[in-house]
């Protein structure tokens, strides 16, 4: 990113628009709900400074600093939650680039790499509670969602994009469509859900063959168990939950054994039919 070099990196710099989605509002106005009801706001990403500032002036405005107590960026996960301060120490930043290493996290601010274990030391000392109580969201069930429960005991809630797929539509005619459209969809009809790949077939299930006459057996797939083994709950988006209360209930995966509890606002389709009956596996 510093040397502008390659593909990505350059591109990226002169086209964001054509490459970045900007936050909605109302997820920025829930980050700052959550701020003034005096919870502490990490952001944590494996990216590295420079580029991470430009993604989040872009994506939430030159302001994006004043939405975080902490940022924790080449945080190089999932080791940010393995390792131990003498594996993984944080450092301080200058210009973007990275300074000493630190004996300890004394204070909020901006750093460099890390570990989960002298962060929590700091959420304690910031909030005053011998265990205070950390809720982390992420997209990655092998860098953010895994390791953050399995390490630390965190709280975790992963974001699924592929819980869209029950809400994709076909977009019905309009008048302002050209001709050449006309005809193409008939009304709002439901497309095939995007989860369900044509060479893998569902995210969420799989479809046994059964011995001889034998029916097929459908069987939750490995992706699926992680879910509900890892995350605290799952959501499609940040914009599903910007606009309830801060004090709303979710029901937990782990709140009564149901593998389909946990789905926020609802549970995908595939996992709803004869859910007794299926089996982990």
């Amino acid at each position: 990113f510093l040397e502008d070099c390659g593909m990505y990196f350059p591109e990226v710099k002169k086209h964001p628009d054509k490459y970045l989605q900007r936050c909605p509002e109302s997820v920025k106005k829930w980050l700052k709900q959550l701020k003034s009801a005096g919870k502490i706001l990490l952001l944590i990403t494996s990216s590295h400074s420079d580029y991470c500032r430009l993604l989040c002036e872009h994506i939430i405005g030159n302001d994006f600093e004043e939405y975080f107590d902490i940022v924790i960026t080449n945080a190089l996960k999932p080791g940010f939650f393995s390792h131990t301060p003498n594996q993984r120490p944080f450092r301080t930043l200058e210009n973007d680039e990275e300074q000493e290493a630190l004996l300890s996290l004394d204070k909020p601010g901006w750093y460099s790499q890390g570990n989960a274990i002298q962060l929590y030391e700091l959420l304690k000392k910031m909030t005053g509670k011998l265990d205070p109580k950390v809720v982390y969201f992420g997209d990655s069930m092998h860098s953010d969602i895994f390791p953050a429960r399995h390490y630390s005991n965190w709280e975790t809630v992963f974001i699924l994009e592929e819980l869209l797929g029950d809400k994709v539509t076909v977009p019905a005619e309009t008048e302002s469509e050209p001709l050449e459209k006309k005809g193409k969809y008939e009304g709002d009809q439901p497309q095939a859900p995007y989860f369900v790949s044509k060479q893998w077939g569902s995210f969420f299930m799989d479809r046994l063959p059964g011995l001889e006459n034998a029916e097929e057996t459908l069987v939750r797939t490995w992706s699926c168990k992680c879910i509900s083994t890892y995350s605290t709950i799952a959501i499609p988006t940040l914009e599903a939950i910007a606009d309830l209360p801060l004090d709303y209930r979710f029901t937990r995966f782990s709140s009564n054994g149901s593998a389909t509890a946990g789905y926020y606002p609802s549970p995908p389709r595939a996992l709803l039919p004869n859910e007794e009956s299926v089996t982990m596996k």
